[in-house]
């Protein structure tokens, strides 16, 4: 017996593939915005640029800890996969839903 699960069943793997899908969706929707912003496009806060890099080193930081987490514990590649996604899915969709508050016009 493995000490791992090797395998990924089809209901997994379909969370994983929307969860990536969504993920993705708003990370473009994210940079546009950011985007649309640096140009005055876009309602930032000046502390737009500063966030859009301190989060992704804590983003890395919690992803790789979950993933090493979800492999210990012996789950398949797409539970770990899934396990990965959840810190960068959970800032995307803060982000996404925080800068579409802000909308367009000149920044604050």
């Amino acid at each position: 017996m493995y000490p791992f699960n090797p395998f990924s069943t089809p209901t997994e793997m379909m969370k994983l593939a929307v969860r990536s899908a969504m993920t993705l969706a708003e990370a473009q929707a994210v940079i546009a915005m950011r985007l649309a912003g640096m140009m005055g496009l876009w309602r930032v806060t000046p502390q737009e640029n500063d966030r859009m890099l301190s989060e992704k080193l804590a983003a890395v930081r919690e992803s790789s800890l979950a993933a090493a987490r979800a492999t210990m514990a012996g789950k398949s590649p797409a539970a770990v996969a899934d396990q990965a996604l959840k810190p960068y899915r959970r800032r995307t969709r803060a982000n996404a839903q925080r800068l579409t508050k802000r909308g367009p016009g000149t920044p604050d």
